[in-house]
């Protein structure tokens, strides 16, 4: 039996374990079977705490709800913090170590997060990207993961499924594929989203380095200051903070929150 903690990051859920004593094992199917809605205990996602390689507090291994692993998830970032350490009876900071680099967070409050992000990179503006027969303009950053912004005027008719595939495995952004978040501007210095998530091959309510990309793409499109303000599906509104020194972006946070929602058994 596997045991789990479900937690819920601004509408994105996961299932997270401690794998701290290596005891877990799961292929991608198990991973896969877990995170069906229908027969398994339901997630965008499985997040297992490691010990830590190169000098932070944890390692952060995060695994899409098809079984890949991903390099960086923020919602799941969040709710990794608050789980690790309440495993470790941390209450004011932790680190950990992802594949897109170490993250460090801090708790805010009875249930936000903070989190400093590693610098974004790969920043292009203005693609055009053809999709039966019409060309769209997006703007790409890879904030920890790949993701491609599209800002539209109306996100309620936004096409997010059908164009958010098509543009997921265009050639624009081969061999790895993109995250694709369409965005609408609400106020000088607020959006609202909605994503076509990677590895879930769907929209989801809220994806954290999404949430990032289109901040920092809505400041380079607009000049809006930050901090930036970003409405998810969900429902839920987290706050992006940066600083810029010339074209790069530095010190880059995102605060929201992270529950807990339940804990179980499952056999695997």
């Amino acid at each position: 039996m596997l045991t789990f903690t479900k937690m819920n990051g601004a509408g994105n859920d996961f299932v997270l374990i401690d794998n701290r004593q290596g005891n877990h094992s799961l292929d991608r199917e198990t991973i896969a079977r877990i995170c069906d809605r229908h027969r398994g205990v339901g997630a965008d996602g499985l997040i297992a705490v490691e010990p830590a390689q190169n000098g932070a507090d944890f390692r952060m291994r995060y695994y899409n709800s098809d079984g890949g692993e991903a390099e960086m998830c923020g919602n799941g970032a969040r709710c990794f913090a608050r789980y690790a350490g309440r495993l470790a009876g941390r209450k004011d900071a932790i680190s950990f170590e992802t594949i897109a680099g170490v993250i460090s967070a801090e708790f805010v409050g009875a249930n936000e997060v903070r989190l400093a992000m590693s610098e974004p990179t790969d920043l292009r503006l203005s693609l055009e990207v053809p999709v039966n027969g019409a060309t769209h303009t997006a703007h790409f950053l890879n904030t920890g993961v790949p993701h491609a912004v599209l800002f539209v005027d109306d996100l309620e008719q936004a096409p997010v499924q059908k164009l958010g595939a098509a543009i997921r495995y265009h050639d624009v952004f081969a061999p790895r594929g993109t995250n694709v978040n369409f965005a609408c501007r609400t106020a000088p210095d607020a959006v609202a989203i909605r994503t076509y998530e990677r590895g879930v091959e769907g929209e989801t309510l809220a994806c954290g380095t999404g949430v990032v990309a289109t901040a920092l793409l809505f400041h380079k499109t607009t000049g809006a200051p930050s901090p930036v303000s970003v409405t998810v599906r969900g429902g839920e509104t987290m706050k992006v903070a940066f600083e810029t020194d010339g074209e790069n972006f530095r010190n880059v946070t995102l605060t929201g929150p992270a529950d807990f929602v339940f804990e179980g058994q499952i056999a695997v």
